[in-house]
């Protein structure tokens, strides 16, 4: 879809009024046949808004073809309105059903005599262009309007040029289903085709646009706008060659910088696709960045060099990075010097930076080249020019930080100087630039002390030191910036914490947006440094600052910060505070609820290691806080925010806090009711030797049952969150991991010893994997309402529209079908995404399962194969611009009313897949066919069928 989705044509309607799509379709039809301009365009603009309500085949193919008539027989001020809803309604084109009709009647404009009417129609033929690649009227249309002396036409020939080239690349077919055997050749076949089809028009446009650019009749003007066709010449190796021979041409017949600067881009895009000359457009690049001294053209050179650092930079050699820090090192220009930088810098954080240093020198000039790029780094690190200075700095840190050489180590202070530098300098300045700077500094820092971690006092040191005397928006950065190396690093001690309380006291005495964002900010470092356990001088300061010069909303950050800390002592009295300043019920319920939560949370801080009574109390009370929890929690969702996630989340929360709760009454068991004194010799005689330790080994049974089916039921909350970012997920499963283990601890340990042996694990693993897992799953058990609070999101989840043919009227009433016949079952489908789709995963297929069950039988039994009484059917087929089909062939050979259940899933691009839903259900009801009854019906009379209808079968009718 176009990039402005938000015009006029989007935003008509807004106020209309609810209707089914047939009577909206009939509304607007009304319009279009109106006499008048106003209300037709009017109407014309509207459909955009219908085709997002309802995007089904059906309604889409109808108000196309309306809008077919309205083009043929319009001025052309309608026309350019239905050239722009269709241009807006691109993804919606592959679902018109009869594709020839809506040709036939848009096409007819193009014999008109009326050139502008003609490039309009050229423009809709290329905005049409994905849905009839190979139609040779189109093709020939396009050939015949570029020799136009109308520059209106042309310039529409040219667009639709484009757009019909672009698609002789796309190779790619809808795909419905699942094919196998034939209907997979049948595919190919017409596939090969289409592609054949699509390959002539690229192949005879590419000659007649090289006739055209080389001719000297062409303007130059068109010539400028004839070559970026040429990018797309890429299908096949003979035309990508051809086109690249052409550009070539260009670029040395035709010297003037706009021909030039045209030409590289499209040399550029053409190599970026076809892939195989990208090595040789590197080249010819530095090439033109080193000899040509147009300031124009060296720009164009870095612009596309830093499009090719992005997408290929495992093919930059070790020459090509050599040759452009030479050309930085020898630029007297500072604008020119800070795009090479920034090319370096995006090299610099890949595998490219890697191969430069590993690449064994040949002679002794070789070698002290081969340091060029880190004395370029240098000299950058302490520039005037702030944006060359944070390259610089970014170079020194991803190399730092990437190779561990011993001739590189000397590096790190340099960077950490740098980095320094730019802290003072960029703190001081609140302009948009200098915070730019800024975060590409903390940026470094961060990646620095990871990799390095003895850097980190320092770094943490000049943070706090320049945190007093920075501007605010630089204070919130260098907050943001201590808090993610302290969560990564234990480096703030307990004296810093008297300095951050200090500035916090001074910070609270304003009101200002950005000082309630410091606040934010600075009391999530305090949280940090704290390390779970805040004094009470420390709540008291939050808390009066909170009172004289905060909001609501910068109290619930907080107050949010500190549950994701493990503050949640802290955040219980801060949830409170808030409950009567809330304007809504469901608000209140929902931080009453977190509230709850957090008091949960705080009860089971106090467990202590072999104190396994007091483990019960606290277990008890955290249980009693969490079912008032779930119940404002529960209070608080509504349908629009149905809080699914979050409500399946905190209920196995308390399932998982039962669970434990019998397994630590289970084990004290053993001391207040040991084995009867017979139990040795039931064991004897039953042959099962658990019967020694006497009930216990029926509960723990229970408990070990119990742990499977909480980890069971945290996978189908993995599985049925598709829009989770992947900390949630990495924290569900975590859960899921926990509940296995202990599981399998009982039964290994307990029930079964001889079964699993961890003989066959090396003591350094086991210990590793096991700080590693306790480490993990502390994390996860301290922030648990972060992950109760990650999915209240500000995104709309994926979710789906399925429609089924054939369908009922009234969803109770079944739909009639005979036993011996089969039901065709086609079920089609609309993804809907958020505002931000793919956000943390995309979608690569769904899978629809088909099962049918048989509800009420009806007539006699007969004996019917078993394959003949269930249907159970699955299909993946891939969604093409969100949409999605497929069909299902259905036998019910018993009679009665059978239930068919579809259920959709989601497979992403690893191959996962994700219980999302939705799920339909239709009644079938299968009756006996007429002549079946006419021949069970004189059977019963003692009748003997005749002849004729002896030799009548089911299958002799067809």
């Amino acid at each position: 879809m176009a990039a402005s989705a938000k015009s006029f044509l989007a935003d008509a309607g807004y106020g209309e009024q609810e209707l089914d799509a047939n009577s909206a379709l009939m509304e607007l039809d009304k319009g279009l046949r109106s006499g008048k301009l106003g209300e037709q365009c009017e109407a014309v603009v509207r459909f955009p808004r219908l085709f997002q309500k309802y995007p089904f085949p059906i309604l889409i193919n109808s108000a196309f073809l309306k809008l077919a008539d309205v083009f043929r027989v319009g001025n052309n001020f309608l026309r350019l309105c239905v050239l722009k809803v269709t241009q807006q309604s691109e993804k919606h084109l592959e679902k018109i059903l009869n594709v020839d009709e809506f040709v036939k009647r848009v096409f007819s404009v193009i014999h008109s005599n009326d050139p502008v009417a003609r490039a309009i129609t050229l423009r809709m033929l290329g905005s049409m262009a994905s849905i009839i690649p190979e139609r040779k009227n189109a093709h020939h249309s396009i050939r015949q309007s570029l020799d136009s002396h109308d520059n209106v036409e042309v310039e529409a020939a040219i667009f639709a040029a484009a757009n019909f080239s672009a698609q002789s690349n796309n190779g790619k077919i809808l795909n419905m289903g699942t094919q196998s055997g034939i209907a997979a050749l049948i595919k190919d076949y017409f596939t090969e085709i289409t592609l054949g089809n699509k390959r002539d028009f690229a192949a005879g446009i590419c000659n007649k646009i090289s006739e055209m650019i080389q001719g000297l009749a062409t303007p130059v003007d068109l010539k400028l706008k004839l070559i970026p066709i040429l990018q797309h010449m890429h299908h096949d190796a003979s035309l990508a060659s051809s086109s690249r021979q052409l550009l070539q041409q260009l670029v040395t017949s035709y010297p003037s910088t706009k021909m030039v600067i045209v030409t590289l881009h499209t040399f550029t895009l053409l190599a970026a696709s076809s892939l195989v000359d990208i090595p040789k457009q590197i080249q010819l690049l530095l090439q033109y960045l080193k000899n040509d001294p147009r300031k124009a053209v060296k720009r164009l050179a870095i612009q596309d060099l830093k499009l090719l650092a992005n997408k290929t930079p495992h093919t930059w050699s070790r020459e090509n990075i050599q040759a452009l820090c030479e050309s930085a090192l020898h630029t007297p220009y500072d604008s020119l010097k800070l795009g090479m930088l920034s090319v370096l810098s995006t090299l610099s954080g890949t595998i490219a930076i890697k191969q430069y240093f590993s690449s064994a020198p040949g002679t002794a000039a070789t070698t002290a080249r081969s340091f060029d790029l880190v004395k370029l780094a240098q000299e950058c690190c302490y520039h005037n020019n702030r944006g060359i200075a944070a390259h610089g700095v970014r170079i020194l840190t991803n190399i730092s930080a990437s190779c561990q050489e011993k001739d590189l180590l000397p590096l790190e202070q340099d960077a950490v100087f740098g980095l320094e530098a730019l802290l003072v300098l960029c703190s001081q300045d609140d302009s948009p630039g200098a915070q730019a700077t800024l975060k590409i500094t903390l940026t470094c820092m961060v990646k620095l002390v990871k990799c390095r971690p003895h850097l980190s006092q320092s770094v943490v040191e000049s943070l706090l030191t320049q945190l007093h005397s920075a501007q605010d928006a630089a204070r919130i950065l260098m907050c943001h910036c201590l808090a993610a190396i302290a969560m990564q690093l234990p480096v703030l001690a307990d004296g810093m914490l008297g300095d951050l309380m200090d500035l916090y006291k001074l910070i609270g005495r304003s009101a200002t947006d950005k000082k309630q964002e410091l606040l934010v900010s600075l009391a999530t470092v305090i949280f940090v440094s704290s390390q779970k356990a805040l004094s009470s001088e420390v709540k008291t300061v939050i808390k009066q600052q909170l009172e004289n010069a905060s909001n609501g909303w910068t109290a619930y950050r907080i107050a949010r910060q500190a549950s994701r800390m493990g503050n949640h002592d802290m955040a219980r009295e801060l949830y409170q505070s808030l409950l009567t300043q809330v304007a809504s019920e469901h608000f209140y319920f929902w931080l009453n609820s977190l509230k709850e939560f957090s008091h949960a949370e705080q009860c089971l801080t106090g467990l202590q290691e072999d104190n396994y009574s007091s483990a019960l109390s606290c277990i008890a009370e955290a249980l009693k806080s969490y079912h008032k929890g779930i119940a404002s929690l529960t209070a608080a969702s509504t349908p629009l925010n149905p809080l699914s996630f979050q409500c399946g989340f905190v209920k196995l929360r308390i399932d998982l806090l039962q669970a434990f709760s019998q397994l630590i009454c289970t084990c004290n068991s053993l001391k207040t009711s040991p084995p009867p004194a017979i139990a040795t010799t039931i064991a004897m005689t039953s042959g099962n030797d658990l019967q020694r330790c006497g009930r216990i080994s029926n509960q723990m049974k229970h408990s070990m049952e119990e742990f499977r089916n909480l980890a069971t039921r945290y996978g189908d909350l993995y599985q049925s969150s598709f829009d989770a970012d992947s900390a949630t997920l990495r924290n569900v499963e975590l859960q899921q991991q926990s509940c296995l283990l202990i599981s399998h601890a009982i039964e290994a340990l307990i029930l079964d010893p001889e079964s699993t042996s961890f003989q066959e694990y090396s003591s350094n693993g086991t210990a590793h994997v096991e700080s590693e897992y306790e480490r993990r799953m502390m994390s996860v058990f301290n922030r648990v309402l972060e992950e109760v609070e990650s999915l209240n999101r500000k995104y709309a989840p994926v979710s789906y529209l399925l429609a089924l043919s054939p369908s009922p009227r009234n969803p109770a009433e079944p739909i009639a079908v005979q036993n011996n016949q089969q039901l065709a079952l086609k079920v089609e489908g609309v993804v809907q995404h958020g505002s931000k789709p793919g956000l943390f995963r995309k979608i690569q297929s769904v899978c629809l399962n088909v099962s049918s069950v048989l509800q009420s039988k009806s007539g006699q039994d007969y004996k019917i194969p078993i394959d003949n009484m269930t249907n159970e059917m699955e299909q993946r087929v891939e969604p093409h611009n969100d949409y999605f089909s497929t069909q299902f062939l259905l036998n019910f050979v018993i009679l009665g009313t059978h239930n068919i259940t579809v259920e959709s899933s989601v497979i992403d691009s690893n191959g996962i897949v994700w219980k999302t839903g939705p799920k339909t259900t239709i009644f079938v009801k299968s009756l006996e066919d007429p002549y079946s009854q006419q021949v069970r019906l004189q059977q019963q009379q003692g009748q003997p069928p005749s002849q004729q209808q002896q030799q009548r079968t089911a299958y002799s009718r067809f």
